[in-house]
């Protein structure tokens, strides 16, 4: 057999009298038969650090269960950045999208900030990759409007903003028909009871007490989240959770730092009401 490798968030541990366990990337361990074979030599397969020697169909078939569960490592650990969606727009408040700048560079792409605050004059004429919007507050009626309209043209469409001590990443829309911005604001005024005062507190004005300041590591976690968004729309990885991305909005609490991630579905057209004749 070919060289394995275990894949990333898999482990395996000796349980002493117990002999080898699994650590799966979800946490839970399972325990591991190998019958007589030599332990050593099949951590030594798992590690990557050999490759198979001598013929050894019990450890072999030890190996490819480890592969049919999923277990080792399928192709390279990261996959790289393609040079065409290397090209990302960052709109908004600097306390998000510096940190998100710095993380789209170290994964490959090239992030540029046309300017410090974001407005509706500041969507691309041109055609980059996708566009992110960070807001360190309330989403104004009609600001993302035109910025719905983008995965129209092909780009790639991303935002999050803060309420109080709530942020909301939204999920990504690539193609028509995604989730945009304005499905998230009917569908959260639908689940509410305060759907009234929910859109009051929108649209302003609004009294506040002292301000929230969004810490390093409360926007740094909006970034990471923004940016494995990006990174896994990207490259083509899987999603992860029990959610589909393109389907998820999620809740950050930033006093805690907790993520809910909560479906959300695009609102269909409604259709017109005929005229009575007459």
């Amino acid at each position: 057999m070919s060289r394995s490798q275990l894949a990333p968030g898999v482990e395996v541990v000796a349980v002493p009298g117990r002999g080898l366990a699994v650590r799966t990337a979800e946490g839970e361990f399972l325990s591991v038969r190998t019958s007589d074979e030599d332990e050593d030599a099949l951590l030594s397969r798992l590690s990557g650090t050999t490759t198979a020697g001598e013929p050894d169909n019990e450890l072999d078939r030890i190996v490819r269960a480890f592969e049919g569960a999923g277990y080792l490592a399928d192709g390279p650990r990261s996959p790289r950045w393609p040079a065409d969606r290397r090209d990302i727009r960052l709109l908004g408040d600097p306390v998000l999208t510096e940190p998100l700048a710095a993380l789209l560079r170290a994964l490959g792409a090239e992030p540029t900030r046309p300017a410090p605050d974001g407005t509706a004059d500041d969507l691309p004429a041109d055609e980059p990759a996708a566009v992110v919007w960070c807001l360190d507050g309330p989403v104004p009626d009609e600001l993302w409007d035109a910025a719905d309209r983008l995965p129209e043209r092909g780009i790639a469409w991303l935002r999050c903003h803060r309420e109080g001590w709530q942020a909301y990443v939204e999920p990504l829309a690539a193609a028509p028909g995604d989730v945009t911005s304005a499905h998230v604001r009917a569908r959260r005024l639908a689940a509410t009871p305060a759907h009234r005062e929910l859109a009051a507190y929108w649209s302003g004005p609004r009294t506040s007490g002292a301000p929230v300041h969004l810490t390093a590591p409360a926007a740094g976690l909006l970034a990471a989240l923004l940016a494995d968004d990006l990174s896994r729309w990207a490259t083509g990885a899987p999603d992860t959770g029990d959610l589909p991305a393109r389907r998820r909005l999620r809740r950050v609490d930033l006093r805690t730092l907790t993520v809910t991630e909560h479906p959300v579905l695009p609102v269909p057209d409604v259709a017109r009401i005929p005229e009575k004749a007459g």
